[in-house]
C-alpha cells in the first residue's frame, strides 16, 4: 500500500473525519443533507482529496448499514443522521462521492522524490493491530461517554474490513466529539501512530481530552531538551529573529513549547520560574543584563533589542502568567527550592571553562569574557545553580566553545541530579564536540 504524506497537504484534520469536524462545528446552525453535501463539496474544492477517497472506501466495503451509521453518528455527535435524511447511509455516501469527484494530485519529479523519502512504511496488517489495541483500551471510556451504542465493535470493523488509517481517524474524531478522556501514556501512543502515518500534528492533538497531571514548575525532563530562559535566549540569538516574529510572538512560542507531547502550560511554568527567580535574587541589574547578552551573543547589538535586566524579565513573566491563566486557570505559580547542594560542581565547571571562553565572548571591552564568567558564577552562587548551569551550557553553544568528550560526560552527569532529559546537554553541545 502506497501511503500518503498527509502533513504535506493538510494542516489539521482531513478526509471524512475532517468533514465530521466541520459538521460538529455547525451544530448550533441548520444541518440537513444539502448543508452537509455543500460542506463536503467545499472541502473537495479546497483540495481535500482524501475526503472522496474515504467515502469510496466505505462505499466499496462490505460493512452493513448499522455499522456505517454508528461510526458516522459518533463522529458527528449525532448532529446529522444520514439514515433519516436519505433512508440509508449508502445512498448518502453515494451523494457524497458525487460531490467529491476522484482527483489525482499532480507532483513534479522533485516533489515526488522528496515525498517518497518520508512516505509511511507501516503495513496495513501492523496498523490494524496497533489501532485495534488502542480502541480496545479505550472501550470503557467510549462506553461511558459516547451516546452511540456499539461504537467500539463498529470501529474494529472499519479498521479490519475497510482501512486502518480511516478507522483510526474516525476513532479520534468520535473521542473528540464526546470528550473521551485519555491518559497521557495513551495520548503519547496516539501521537506516535499519527507520526507514523505522517499526519499533521493537529489531527491527533487538537480537541483531544487528556487527563494531564498538575503543572509542576520543577519539571526538567522535557523531551525536546531545551526549556526555560536559555531556550528563549536561543530564539533571540543574533538578529534573524526579527524576520520570524515580534518579541511577544517569540515569547509565546517558547511558552507553548512547540510540541504537543507535554502538559499544557509546562514550558510556560518553567520559563516563568526562571524569570521570577532572577527577578527575586540579589543580583544587580547589570549582572542580569550581562547574563542575557552572553547567552544571546548580543554584545554588539545595534537595534532596539538591547534588553536590560529586570524590565525584560518582568515582560517575560507577565506574558507567561497571561498564557498560564488561559491554559490552566487554577494554576498558582510557584518558585521551587533552588538546588544549592549542586552549586559547588556548577561553579567548578564554570571556572574550568573560563580560559576557553577567553577571546570568544567579545563585547564592548577587553573584559567581556571575564564579565560573562563572573555573571554565570554569581547566578550559580546567588540565584540558582540549575538555572546557572543551563545558562552556562547555552553560552558555550552560543560561542561554539570546544568541549572535549571528558568534559561533555561530566556535564551529562551533572545534569542528571537536576532531572534533565538525556537530550538536554546533547541539544546544546553536540555541535561543540571535536
Amino acid at each position: 500500500m502506497r501511503r500518503q504524506v498527509y502533513y504535506y497537504d493538510y494542516e489539521g484534520d482531513f478526509g471524512l473525519s475532517g468533514l465530521a469536524k466541520s459538521v460538529v462545528s455547525r451544530s448550533a446552525l441548520r444541518l440537513d443533507a444539502p448543508t452537509v453535501l455543500a460542506l463536503a463539496a467545499r472541502a473537495a474544492a479546497d483540495d481535500d482529496v482524501q475526503l472522496g477517497t474515504d467515502v469510496r472506501l466505505l462505499l466499496g466495503s462490505p460493512l452493513p448499514e448499522p455499522v456505517l451509521r454508528t461510526v458516522w453518528l459518533a463522529a458527528v455527535r449525532r448532529c446529522f443522521d444520514p439514515a433519516e435524511a436519505e433512508g440509508e447511509v449508502r445512498a448518502w455516501l453515494r451523494r457524497l462521492s458525487d460531490a467529491c469527484p476522484q482527483q489525482a494530485r499532480e507532483l513534479d519529479p522533485y516533489e515526488a522524490a522528496a515525498l517518497d523519502e518520508v512516505r509511511p512504511t507501516v503495513t496495513e496488517e501492523a496498523l490494524r493491530e496497533i489501532v485495534t489495541a488502542e480502541v480496545e483500551e479505550a472501550v470503557p471510556a467510549l462506553e461511558r461517554a459516547v451516546a452511540v451504542p456499539g461504537l467500539a465493535p463498529a470501529l474494529r470493523d472499519v479498521v479490519h474490513q475497510v482501512d486502518a488509517d480511516l478507522g483510526f481517524r474516525l476513532f479520534l474524531r468520535a473521542a473528540k466529539a464526546y470528550s473521551v478522556p485519555f491518559a497521557p501514556q495513551q495520548y503519547d501512543r496516539l501521537r506516535t501512530i499519527g507520526d507514523r502515518l505522517a499526519y499533521p500534528p493537529a489531527t491527533v492533538h487538537e480537541d483531544l481530552t487528556v487527563r494531564w497531571p498538575p503543572l509542576d514548575a520543577g519539571q526538567r525532563d522535557f523531551p525536546a531538551g531545551r526549556f526555560g530562559l536559555p531556550m528563549l535566549a536561543a530564539v533571540f540569538r543574533g538578529t534573524d529573529w526579527h524576520y520570524e516574529g515580534t518579541e511577544r510572538q517569540h515569547i509565546q512560542k517558547v511558552a507553548q513549547g512547540g510540541d504537543h507531547g507535554h502538559i499544557p502550560g509546562s514550558y510556560a511554568a518553567v520559563l516563568l520560574e526562571d524569570a521570577q527567580r532572577l527577578l527575586d535574587c540579589p543580583l544587580p541589574d547589570t549582572t542580569i543584563t550581562t547574563l542575557w547578552h552572553a547567552v544571546t551573543n548580543h554584545w554588539h547589538t545595534t537595534d532596539d533589542f538591547d534588553r536590560d535586566g529586570r524590565p525584560w524579565l518582568e515582560q517575560i513573566a507577565r506574558q507567561c502568567r497571561e498564557y498560564l491563566a488561559d491554559v490552566d486557570p487554577v494554576y498558582t505559580p510557584v518558585v521551587t527550592p533552588a538546588r544549592t547542594d549542586l552549586a559547588e560542581p556548577v561553579l567548578r565547571e564554570i571556572h574550568e571553562i573560563a580560559p576557553l571562553l577567553a577571546g570568544r565572548v567579545i563585547g564592548g571591552g577587553p573584559t567581556s569574557d571575564r564579565d560573562a564568567v563572573t555573571a554565570l558564577q554569581a547566578a550559580a552562587a546567588s540565584a540558582d545553580p540549575d538555572l546557572a548551569f543551563r545558562l552556562f551550557l547555552a553560552t558555550l553553544g552560543a560561542y561554539d566553545v570546544p568541549v572535549d568528550p571528558a568534559r561533555f560526560a561530566r556535564y551529562q552527569a551533572l545534569g542528571r541530579p537536576f532531572g534533565y532529559s538525556e537530550d538536554h546537554v546533547d541539544d546544546w553541545l553536540i555541535p561543540c564536540l571535536p
